[in-house]
């Protein structure tokens, strides 16, 4: 992996954050969601994004498409969703997407 750019976030970047800050509390979007929302991107780049600047937004509202958290942090990752009520496999290991997946849309909350 490259290391972290230094500076501020590049436009592109501005936008994923805002993407990210519009997630509802207990709602998830995989990285290539928002990447698909945003019309632009990969789920890579958004992922790059959250790693270099994404202290400042609910980072944890993005997971993998699986429902998977992040590898490296994965217990912080799970603990903060759960703090959140964010519905969860039932082993408790991953997102449950069905229920928790957000569309951007302004009425979707998780079932």
């Amino acid at each position: 992996m490259t290391p972290v750019p230094p500076g501020e976030p590049s436009a592109y970047a501005g936008r994923v954050l805002a993407v990210v800050a519009q997630i509802p509390p207990a709602t998830v979007m995989s990285y290539g969601d928002v990447a698909e929302f945003m019309g632009e991107g990969s789920a890579r780049a958004v992922g790059r994004v959250l790693f270099a600047w994404g202290s400042n937004v609910p980072w944890q509202r993005v997971v993998m498409s699986t429902g998977a958290p992040k590898p490296h942090g994965r217990d912080e990752h799970l603990a903060r969703l759960r703090d959140e009520r964010t519905p969860l496999t039932a082993d408790g290991s991953r997102v449950d997407m069905r229920r928790a997946r957000w569309d951007g849309g302004p009425g979707d909350v998780p079932r």
